[in-house]
């Protein structure tokens, strides 16, 4: 079982909105071949940093070729001196580039509003730049799903990941205020993303095949922003 973290990742990554049905249906054959994640079912916690205008999920939205987004986030709520990944995630042509460093919640959660500077490191000059590069950066949304994550037996760094009652706020943005939130997705739909090195094993492709899945383009970020804007427009269907 994975029992550290690794801190820098080059993947592809495809994405499945799935029913709970088919979700049943695949996880007999997948424990056959992956092994779960030892924290087992766990709460992911994440906090996103926008600038006043979303100029930076506005741009994910509008790009063809490249993505870029920076986050905080957590395994579970939170305290002051739990463990925090600041993530920078880039995506060009389909590949993801994923940096991170850790560091105390608090710690992070400061530099994030600008109260206390970078690491003095690779990673932390990096994460340095991009808070300076978007005038008036800061948080802006924190988004909460339940998470059960599986390795390849075989194979480390085949993964697959199933997201579940995701929720997003806008306010109360502190991680520490718990994981409440409005729903982004149906509670009857789970988020099956797929992250490999390189080829997916033939035994998973049968499986898709055999359940008819098929990808689907889906960003939390995204789906709670676009709900939050239907929302203020007055709208009642989904984006």
């Amino acid at each position: 079982m994975e029992t550290a973290y690794k801190n820098i990742f080059s993947r592809l990554e495809k994405k499945y909105i799935i029913t709970e049905a088919q979700y049943k249906a695949v996880m007999p054959v997948l424990t056959e071949h992956m092994h779960v994640d030892a924290h087992g079912l766990s709460t992911v916690c994440s906090m996103y940093v926008d600038t006043p205008d979303m100029r930076i999920i506005r741009a994910s939205i509008d790009a063809k070729a490249y993505k870029e987004k920076l986050r905080l986030r957590c395994y579970g709520v939170p305290t002051a001196s739990s463990l925090a990944f600041v993530e920078l995630k880039k995506k060009y042509l389909g590949t993801v580039y994923k940096r991170r460093f850790e560091m105390p919640y608090e710690d992070a959660l400061n530099m994030l509003w600008g109260k206390a500077p970078a690491p003095d490191t690779q990673m932390g000059r990096e994460v340095d730049y991009f808070l300076h590069f978007y005038p008036g950066v800061k948080p802006t949304i924190s988004i909460f799903c339940e998470r059960l994550a599986l390795f390849g037996n075989d194979d480390e760094e085949f993964r697959v990941t199933f997201d579940h009652d995701l929720r997003y706020r806008m306010d109360e943005l502190d991680l520490r205020n718990g994981t409440h939130g409005r729903s982004i997705l149906p509670s009857d739909q789970y988020i099956m993303e797929v992250k490999v090195a390189g080829g997916m094993p033939l035994w998973f492709c049968a499986l898709l095949d055999e359940n008819r899945i098929f990808p689907h383009k889906f960003s939390k970020y995204r789906k709670a922003f676009e709900t939050e804007l239907a929302e203020r427009l007055g709208l009642n269907k989904e984006s």
